[in-house]
């Protein structure tokens, strides 16, 4: 499940930060590249890393956009929308509950991806076979 999150996030993300970048939007450059970035490195973990790989992924990065989501409320100001501005970029309130929607989203994939055998190329689980790089 885990590879499947990181693909679609991946997809998703380099998809939004992208356009954003190129069109503009709601989002300034900075957010805009760092959705570019998590899109690229989610997609590297979808389609390159192993499962445990694309697990702890999902289980880094859902728990840090929850956080993310999380800390927005209790730090933005309420009285401008909780903006909260962090570094280059400013959060809003529609930020914050897509980061923790997100974050929930991606988690569950890491929670829910079962330890198992080393999948080979075509896809096939090899189990209780000790992963040595040459069958990448």
């Amino acid at each position: 499940m885990a590879e499947l999150v990181s693909k679609v996030l991946g997809v998703l993300y380099v998809v939004t930060g992208g356009a954003g970048l190129v069109l503009g939007g709601d989002a300034n450059r900075y957010h805009n590249v760092l959705h570019l970035v998590t899109g690229l490195v989610a997609l590297s973990f979808g389609f390159a890393a192993s499962r445990s790989g694309a697990k702890r992924f999902c289980l880094a990065v859902g728990g840090a956009y929850l956080a993310l989501g999380m800390l927005g409320f209790a730090v933005g100001n309420p009285a401008m929308d909780r903006l909260w501005v962090l570094g280059l970029m400013s959060l809003g309130t529609g930020d914050h509950v897509h980061h923790m929607v997100l974050g929930t989203i991606v988690l569950a994939g890491g929670i829910f991806t079962k330890r198992g055998g080393v999948q080979s190329r075509t896809g096939s689980i090899r189990r209780g076979q000790p992963a040595t790089g040459s069958e990448w």
